[in-house]
């Protein structure tokens, strides 16, 4: 088996931001990687770009780009560059290349497309919906929040989570994806507001649930303050189920390494935990759990480090 099939075919579903290691590590063990990517964002730069130029937020699409990216790495680079003077302070030179080529060609995929072969990307990056969403959450209490920014400041638990307005179902070129996908992995990444809205597109999440590919959701480092503050393990994965509509997901890859004391603490008085399972156990929610050590530290955070997660689903791929 050479390098490039170690994987087989790979769909990962996600957000930019999360789902840019895992997309780093296993672009090294496969040829064939396909990423969903959630268009709900509305904040910073992609937000911006969204209503000035009524177009989909380039943020999360142009992270995975990067992600994937096996070019000069001096574009990759430059794409990721983020300007600090007043005029574009806050945009990062990918979302405004997007921009500027949706806005010239009427064509958000064209842009798309175009920015890999510059980036010589391999793999393909694809928004979920080609429709301009927000996301609706709605509350216990009976109060909503919409938009993904006030979503993960209202510090309310979630009843309910919509796309709005509702968009089509999902295109022929992403269920034929999943349908020959030999893994699918869902995130790590923030679980409303960039796990979650993939699946609400019509027909995702059961393309997934009938899928023959191994189902794989990769937990977060830890709790998100302000949208999963109150969750275990065993809470992401209901709301999978519950608000995602994911009834099935075959293993669930959980941190299983060293933390030290400072940065655990560092991480309580920001109002996050670290997540993990229970000493022994083997299953979360009647789900294999799969203990690795997938985490590193940078600059003092905890994040997924993209080679130790990249074996780990090459061992979770080669299980019968």
């Amino acid at each position: 088996m050479s390098e490039r099939s170690q994987l087989g075919r790979v769909v990962v579903l996600g957000g930019g931001t999360g789902i840019s290691p895992c997309l780093s590590g296993i672009k090294s063990l496969t040829s064939e990687i396909t990423a969903i990517v959630t268009v709900a964002d509305d904040g910073g730069s992609s937000g911006r770009l969204r209503k000035d130029y009524e177009m989909l937020p380039p943020g999360d699409i142009r992270n995975c780009l990067v992600a994937l990216s096996e070019g000069d790495p001096r574009l990759a680079r430059l794409f990721a560059y983020r300007f600090d003077d007043a005029l574009l302070r806050g945009h990062a030179f990918g979302n405004l290349f997007l921009a500027v080529v949706a806005k010239q060609t009427g064509d958000f995929r064209a842009a798309i497309d175009l920015a890999a072969t510059t980036l010589g990307v391999r793999g393909r990056v694809i928004p979920s919906t080609d429709r301009r969403v927000v996301l609706v959450a709605s509350h216990p209490d009976g109060s909503k929040s919409t938009g993904e920014n006030r979503i993960s400041r209202s510090g309310k638990p979630i009843s309910k989570i919509e796309l709005r307005p509702n968009p089509p179902a999902i295109s022929n070129e992403i269920s034929a994806a999943i349908a020959a996908a030999d893994v699918i992995v869902l995130g790590p990444g923030s679980l409303f507001t960039s796990i979650i809205p993939n699946l609400l597109v019509p027909g995702m999440a059961a393309a997934v649930a009938s899928s023959k590919a191994k189902v794989v959701y990769v937990a977060n480092v830890a709790t998100q303050p302000g949208e999963t503050g109150a969750f275990d393990l065993a809470g992401h994965i209901r709301a999978v189920r519950d608000l995602g509509g994911l009834e099935r997901i075959d293993f669930a890859v959980v941190h299983d390494g060293p933390v030290s004391e400072e940065i655990r603490s560092r991480y309580v008085a920001a109002g996050a935990e670290i997540l993990g399972a229970a000493f022994g156990a083997t299953h979360v929610e009647g789900i294999p759990l799969v203990r690795a050590d997938v985490v590193s530290v940078e600059s003092g955070l905890l994040r997924h480090h993209s080679g130790r997660l990249a074996l780990t689903l090459r061992e979770i791929a080669g299980r019968k």
